[in-house]
């Protein structure tokens, strides 16, 4: 049978212990892995491994031992409790083995997991699992996770009380991270608030999230467009020191003020062009830089990306003689002033 995506994310919460197998499949092996392994500890609970009631078999062994599968769904465990055969990155080569495993399974036999990549709807894996009536067939895709999906993580970190706009964070943090980096994250939260029962705020998201490289240039690119020009240069003195180059700061320079145009001159006003912004911005940044935005206005926020555009000339023109960071100095200089008008 087949299981739909909000059908799948309760069932790997909740997985029926009297059910043959379950197949997990999709083109990215980190989503795959990770609800493989939901469902694995819901199913044989936290001691499961460490009593023998998980034995797991690379799929590229079948073909070798086509009998190795049906050997292990029909061992008899010292301990009590549901077993689990975990066949890993199965391809059809080990059809035949899973195939008639799945035949011969008897209630008391261990339940089969197996996950596979992206499988076509020809596969004899697929079309065995989908076809079978007491077993399940599970696509895992690369869409972003829904409200559910992000709730269950939420409780699975012990994290129950979101508020509002931290609830908008996470939900766009998650269609920004892998999978495996946003339940760390979610880990990583769990942690920072311990013992303190006041809602999850966007600060506490903020505290926790891995930092981009954007995130690295954010104070000189927040000096240059808060027209702050007194403090450019000590900032870029350090920056150069710690060997980031006059193009990375050109390039971020013009990405940022790229995004205040787009969200300024939106027909919807600054807010709603940066709730439009993707990646997403999120938490006390998003607030910043919609100040940003609606200081500076689109036709100042114009002439900036012009004077951007002028300075990127002038690095590549093999003519130029000047110090590559004193060109980007003096830009940052004068869009610092141009705020200030």
């Amino acid at each position: 049978m087949k299981l739909n995506a909000r059908d799948s994310s309760r069932y790997f919460d909740n997985p029926d212990p009297d059910k043959t197998g379950l197949l997990i499949f999709g083109p990215d092996a980190m989503r795959v892995a990770i609800k493989r392994q939901e469902v694995i500890a819901a199913l044989i609970g936290p001691q499961g491994e460490e009593e023998m009631r998980l034995s797991r078999i690379p799929g590229s062994e079948l073909r070798k031992d086509p009998a190795r599968l049906n050997d292990t769904i029909k061992e008899v465990s010292f301990f009590p409790g549901p077993r689990v055969a975990f066949v890993e990155d199965a391809t059809d080569a080990a059809a035949p083995a899973i195939l008639t495993a799945l035949e011969d399974w008897q209630p008391g036999d261990a339940q089969i997991i197996v996950t596979a990549g992206q499988l076509k709807a020809s596969s004899k894996i697929r079309k065995a699992f989908e076809g079978h009536r007491n077993a399940y067939s599970v696509g895992i895709y690369n869409d972003p996770p829904t409200r559910e999906e992000i709730e269950a993580e939420l409780t699975r970190s012990g994290l129950t009380n979101p508020d509002r706009e931290a609830m908008t964070d996470l939900t766009n943090l998650s269609r920004e991270l892998d999978p495996g980096d946003f339940r760390q994250t979610l880990e990583k939260l769990a942690l920072y608030k311990l013992k303190d029962d006041t809602p999850v705020t966007s600060d506490d998201i903020l505290a926790c999230a891995p930092l981009s490289t954007e995130a690295v240039l954010d104070d000189i690119l927040n000096i240059v467009a808060e027209a702050r020009p007194q403090e450019i240069g000590p900032v870029l003195r350090k920056l150069q020191a710690q060997g980031v180059n006059p193009v990375t700061l050109l390039i971020s320079a013009t990405r940022h003020f790229r995004a205040l145009y787009t969200a300024a001159s939106d027909p919807g006003g600054a807010s709603a062009g940066i709730a439009r912004m993707r990646p997403p911005i999120f938490g006390p940044r998003r607030d910043r830089m919609l100040r940003q935005a609606q200081g500076w206005g689109a036709p100042k926020l114009e002439q900036a990306l012009t004077g951007l555009t002028d300075t990127d000339l002038q690095l590549r023109s093999a003519g130029q003689r000047a110090p590559d960071m004193a060109l980007v100095e003096r830009l940052f200089l004068r869009l610092a002033m141009l705020g200030r008008r």
